[in-house]
């Protein structure tokens, strides 16, 4: 037999006696998973009056990155201070995956007093009891809340929403929630396309709120919007920055409907000329241009003396803040005034008057 023919033979040999070794010798053992859920890490609260609201998304994996098939074992608790976590309601039962959602009224005890720090917690359980841990931690602050806002209030106007309330002494922040009730259309596409409204607002009221009135002023006309109100006090709890805010007042229910018409043109001027034959006469008149955003152009106006005002200017509006008037006779004194209309037909008031008289020849 050749060296090579051995070397080969040997190989193989090698190869069978490892594979006998290892029938039936077993490796290291795994430990058994304990099928711990695992924890919430997005718990939010938010105290509004002496309700606390909580949410979280429950997991779809375990400890052990296995996906999770059953229900689990919620618990919630919350802890003042450096107090113990006491259990707050009953045991939830959540799938995998799902929105935890639970709404505490505070006892007496915890919405008195002064301001201080309330913490909740989320703890997953399996089926023997066990869990990987409290979840990230919510605070709010326990203490007596702001007085609701009351009176609220609501009028449009062209510059937008106008809200009032009834002041309070203590002349606290208010916050007021917007939501918008109106059924939105499918986006339109392209760079000038205008973007989706969002369907609730908070808007934070700290000036005017001795007063007790705000302006709401990014409302689009034509949606129907609805308010409510809620004051706010903004305290500092273990070194952190928290807000205590009051209840919610009762729903408003605005329909902003745009039956304002533009504002009134300004700056009207009139000045005679003729062409460069000297011939027919003519009255040039500008005014000032109107920056409302639905503009649709202008109406120009003309009389003689006391005479009723006569509308000079074509049917459809006029385009620029300008307009050339050749209906003129030597020797007659004119009087003009200018409106501006948007495009729903709303027409202003008539501006100040301007005159000029057509010299003779």
């Amino acid at each position: 037999m050749s060296s090579i023919e051995r070397a080969g033979w040997a190989a193989l040999a090698g190869v069978l006696a490892a594979a006998l070794a290892g029938c039936g010798t077993p490796g290291a053992p795994q430990a058994p998973s304990l099928n711990l859920p695992g924890r919430v890490t997005d718990l939010a609260a938010e105290r509004a009056g002496n309700q606390v609201s909580l949410k979280w998304t429950m997991p779809t994996r375990n400890t052990d990155k296995l996906l999770l098939t059953n229900s689990i074992d919620v618990r919630v608790c919350r802890k003042e201070g450096a107090g113990t976590c006491d259990a707050v309601g009953g045991g939830l039962m959540l799938a995998p995956g799902a929105d935890g959602a639970l709404t505490e009224t505070l006892p007496p005890a915890l919405a008195s007093g002064a301001p201080r720090m309330l913490t909740y917690f989320v703890e997953l359980k399996n089926r023997k009891g066990r869990s990987a841990g409290l979840s990230n931690a919510a605070p709010v602050l326990a203490g007596a809340a702001p007085a609701p806002v009351t009176g609220l209030s609501a009028e449009v106007r062209k510059t937008g929403v106008e809200l009032r309330w009834t002041p309070d002494a203590e002349d606290t922040a208010v916050r007021l929630r917007r939501k918008l009730l109106s059924a939105q259309p499918k986006p339109k596409q392209g760079l000038l396309a205008q973007p989706p409204e969002p369907t609730e607002q908070n808007l934070l009221v700290e000036t005017g709120v001795q007063t007790g009135r705000a302006m709401d002023k990014t409302i689009r006309f034509g949606e129907t919007y609805e308010y409510r109100a809620q004051r706010v006090a903004r305290v500092t709890a273990d070194g952190r920055a928290l807000e205590l805010v009051g209840e919610l007042s009762a729903p408003i229910r605005v329909e902003a409907l745009d039956v304002f018409p533009p504002t009134v043109p300004t700056g009207l001027a009139a000045v005679a000329t003729t062409d460069e034959s000297g011939g027919s006469p003519a009255i040039d008149l500008s005014w000032q241009p109107d920056g409302d955003t639905d503009l649709a152009g202008y109406v120009v106006y003309r009389r003689e003396g006391d005479a009723a005002w006569q509308r000079i200017s074509p049917a459809p509006p006029v385009a620029g803040p300008a307009f050339h008037d050749a209906q003129v006779q030597p020797g007659h004194t004119y009087r003009y005034a200018v409106t501006a209309v948007d495009q729903k037909g709303h027409e202003s008031a008539r501006s100040a008057e301007a005159q000029e008289t057509v010299p003779n020849p």
